[in-house]
């Protein structure tokens, strides 16, 4: 008797057991199950106030801001097609100054020789009245010639008692002078021009040591 009541204990302490493993069981996986539902329940709160927050904002603001930066991007297009404009026009109004301004340049390389043989032949020496009036002509045409070139520009390069310019001066020979400071042009051997701020001849010159 004795040992049936013994085993019938220890087989009720085996049924308790396995209820108490049961029941820690069923409490862990409800505490899983609670926290889980707690973490979903948490991100849906807050999509829904994102949602919330985009629902709030009026679609007339969304449209306003977006005109305006539409009108912003057309405005900054225009300046910078106003200011491409503007520089353009700039470089044409100097290409057709400068091309104003030399467009005889040609013209006057070819006239420079016809000047220097109209100044050999006034310095020839003459006699008779014939020669002398043919002289007196020919000085006439001279100056005339020499006035209407100036009026387009072109002008006789100063060389004797000026410093040495390599830009206007073409040094062929060297010569001393005490009385002049050294590197002074003593002579011109041929007249230099220039139209405008544009050498058309350089000076030939002898030059002081």
């Amino acid at each position: 008797m004795t040992n049936e009541k013994e085993k019938q204990e220890e087989v009720v302490r085996e049924e308790e057991t396995r209820e108490d493993v049961v029941d820690e069981t069923v409490e862990t996986d409800e505490d899983v199950a609670e926290a889980t539902s707690s973490e979903e329940m948490s991100d849906d709160e807050g999509t829904e106030e994102a949602t919330e927050e985009e629902e709030e904002r009026d679609p007339k603001d969304v449209r306003i801001e977006e005109l305006e930066r539409q009108l912003e991007e057309a405005e900054d297009k225009y300046l910078r097609q106003v200011a491409s404009f503007d520089n353009y026009k700039r470089r044409m109004t100097l290409d057709k100054e400068e091309m104003q301004k030399y467009r005889s340049q040609s013209l006057m390389k070819e006239l420079v020789p016809i000047l220097d043989n109209f100044e050999r032949a006034l310095q020839t020496e003459v006699t008779s009245e014939d020669a002398i009036a043919l002289k007196e002509g020919v000085a006439m045409i001279e100056r005339g010639l020499k006035e209407a070139l100036k009026n387009e520009g072109l002008e006789p390069i100063e060389s004797v008692g000026e410093p040495f310019d390599p830009n206007f001066h073409q040094a062929v020979m060297t010569g001393q002078d005490d009385e002049q400071e050294s590197g002074v042009v003593l002579e011109e051997f041929q007249k230099g021009y220039r139209l405008n701020d544009r050498i058309i001849r350089p000076s030939m010159v002898k030059v002081n040591d």
